[in-house]
């Protein structure tokens, strides 16, 4: 069934409602063909009923049981399919085919007052009993062909099927074309969506002049774009600056190999060459190190801060020293990931800091980075965040402006965040284990 469904939703809907519809007709389709052959049977029913009536009408009876007729100025119409009994024995009896006089003549006596025969044609009996003085003497029995009154019923059943076919076939018309004109803003949007796509355009579908469903998803889609522009512009400010800051070590090792080159060098100056190349070629690694991004399945795990704050606080030798305090917290992500966010911020930190350097784990599974050093001004403190960016470009050391980027970039991978509070602190938000 599902391969026979439409591939378009335009489709689908208009089968939906096509299939509902029929449902619905075919019910009352049923349901008024039943009325209408219930209705058709009570009035050849009352038909039987005032043929026999008028018929008993012309009779007279006598207190010996016998039954005399009285004609009528015009009994034509009386004669027609109408028998009279005088007991069991027929008095007037119309012309029939013998297996309805043989109907009418069990009828005669019988309690029974409806009786349906086929002759071969279909023919309904009813019989009236004809009383005199409190007991039945005779009876009137009359009969109606049943034959108009199925072709009427067949001819309103073809009729209705007909009928109910164009409505149907109407309905599915109507419905595909009221749903395409429905669906033409989405269309209208997919094709916009398709030439933005293709010219890098930075236009917006917009909300106004738009049905609420459709102002709504306008909507959204909009702060999807602005979203993705902002990536988009934050990865290319990203690029700019890496391949600016790659550009000067390159520049650097280029130079120094054509230097090599370009004459018979001393043992000295090759060593001091190849120091200098070497040292370039680290820079860049560094560079090329933070370009790198942890998938996310790998960015589930457990550690203790504590522990590990305190492994990476002894591995540095130079700067103040660093003092490790606070609570044993476990943080729901892997330890060379937590040592990833956090070794940038304490070479940071050894920099600027002048004699000592604090690193408090918290029970809010944090990391709160601080130094005695001139820390970062109020209005930079957004900005140090930005690739390539740093507080001082003048200070004489050597980093490139991406420490802090990459850091916070792994931390919102992990699904936590670095920030600085209001007293100018590095606090590092981490998920808990």
């Amino acid at each position: 069934m599902k391969g026979l469904a439409p591939a378009t939703l335009r489709g689908r809907l208009a089968l939906l409602a096509l299939a509902t519809t029929a449902i619905w007709v075919t019910l009352l389709t049923v349901v008024f063909n039943l009325a209408l052959h219930a209705q058709l049977r009570r009035q050849s029913d009352d038909l039987l009923r005032t043929r026999a009536a008028a018929v008993a009408a012309t009779l007279q009876t006598w207190p010996d049981g016998h039954i005399r007729v009285l004609e009528p100025s015009d009994d034509r119409a009386l004669d027609v399919g109408v028998w009279i009994y005088q007991g069991y024995t027929a008095i007037e009896r119309p012309r029939a085919p013998r297996g309805l006089q043989a109907s009418a003549d069990r009828m005669a006596g019988q309690r029974k007052n409806f009786m349906d025969i086929k002759t071969p044609y279909a023919w309904r009996i009813y019989s009236l009993p004809v009383m005199s003085e409190g007991r039945r003497v005779g009876t009137v029995v009359s009969a109606v062909d049943l034959d108009p009154y199925s072709d009427l019923a067949r001819l309103v059943l073809a009729g209705s099927a007909i009928l109910a076919l164009l409505l149907l076939f109407g309905v599915y018309l109507l419905t595909r074309a009221v749903v395409h004109g429905a669906l033409r803003p989405v269309t209208r949007m997919s094709e916009q969506a398709a030439q933005w796509g293709e010219h890098g355009t930075h236009q917006r579908f917009g909300a106004e002049h738009r049905p609420a469903e459709l102002a709504g998803l306008a909507g959204n889609l909009d702060q999807l774009l602005d979203r993705l522009s902002a990536v988009l512009r934050h990865e290319q400010q990203l690029t700019a600056e890496l391949s600016h800051e790659l550009r000067t070590p390159l520049a650097q090792i280029i130079a120094e190999i054509d230097w090599l080159i370009a004459r018979n060098r001393t043992a000295s100056e090759r060593d001091a060459s190849h120091q200098a190349i070497a040292a370039s070629a680290a820079t860049m690694q560094r560079i090329c190190e933070s370009m790198l991004t942890i998938p996310t399945d790998q960015v589930r795990g457990r550690c203790s801060l504590l522990r590990l704050a305190r492994d990476v606080a002894e591995r540095g030798t130079e700067g103040p020293p660093i003092v490790v305090a606070g609570n044993d917290v476990t943080a729901g992500v892997p330890s060379n990931l937590v040592e990833r966010i956090l070794v940038p911020l304490l070479n940071n930190a050894r920099r600027y800091a002048r004699n000592q350097i604090t690193v408090e784990c918290t029970a809010d599974v944090e990391i709160i980075i601080t130094d005695d050093g001139p820390g970062v001004p109020v209005e930079l403190r957004n900005a140090v965040f930005e690739p390539g960016r740093r507080a001082n470009p003048d200070d004489g050391h050597d980093g490139v402006g991406l420490g802090l980027t990459l850091a916070r970039r792994l931390a919102r991978t992990a699904d936590g965040d670095i920030a600085i509070d209001a007293a100018g602190r590095f606090v590092i938000s981490l998920p808990r284990g």
